[in-house]
C-alpha cells in the first residue's frame, strides 16, 4: 500500500525497550489490583452481595494475573517502529493491529512524555503530531535517552524536509 507521496507501508525494523513489558506488566497490575480489591472490599463489607462481588472479584483477579503475565510479551513482539528520512513507521495493537506511517513532510510537531510509570522504568514515548484526522502518532516504550535522540533528529529531519506540514 503506497501512500500519495511514494512512501510504502512496511513493517518497520526496530522493536521497543524491553523494559516496556515490566512497564506494561505494572499497568495491568495496577488495574487489576484496582477493580478486583474495589469489589472484593465491597463483598466484605455487603453481606448481601458477598456471593455476587467475591465471585467477579477473584475471577477479575485470575483474569487480570494471566494478563499481567502474557499480554505484555505478546505486545512487545508486535510493537514495531522505524524512522526514515521519508518517514516514521509505526506497528502497534493487540488483536486490531494498527500500522501508521507519517511522512517527514505532514511532521508539526514532536514530543516527548515521561509519566511516573516510564520514568520508573526509564523509557520515554515520542510523540509525532501530524496534520492527520486520525492524530499524532506514538512511539511508547523507548529508552528514554533514545527517545531524546529520535525526537532531535525528527526535529533535524521535518526541518530539512519541504513542505508545509498542512
Amino acid at each position: 500500500m503506497a501512500t500519495g507521496e511514494g512512501t510504502r507501508l512496511r513493517p518497520p525494523n526496530n522493536s521497543l525497550n524491553e523494559r516496556a513489558i515490566g512497564w506494561w506488566r505494572v499497568q495491568w497490575l495496577t488495574l487489576t489490583v484496582v477493580v478486583a480489591g474495589i469489589l472484593a472490599v465491597l463483598g466484605a463489607l455487603i453481606a448481601p452481595a458477598r456471593a455476587w462481588l467475591l465471585i467477579p472479584a477473584a475471577a477479575l483477579a485470575v483474569l487480570g494475573l494471566a494478563c499481567t503475565a502474557l499480554i505484555p510479551v505478546w505486545w512487545f513482539r508486535v510493537h514495531r517502529w522505524e524512522v526514515t528520512e521519508e518517514a516514521v513507521y509505526v506497528r502497534t495493537g493487540f488483536f486490531w493491529q494498527e500500522w501508521r506511517i507519517a511522512p517527514m513532510s505532514r511532521i508539526q510537531t514532536v514530543d516527548t512524555v515521561r509519566g511516573p510509570l516510564e520514568q520508573l522504568f526509564r523509557l520515554s514515548t515520542v510523540i509525532v503530531t501530524t496534520a492527520s484526522s486520525k492524530g499524532a502518532v506514538r512511539i511508547g516504550g523507548l529508552d528514554h535517552e533514545l527517545a531524546a535522540e529520535l525526537a532531535e533528529r525528527l526535529t533535524r529531519i521535518t526541518q530539512a524536509t519541504p513542505g508545509d506540514a498542512t
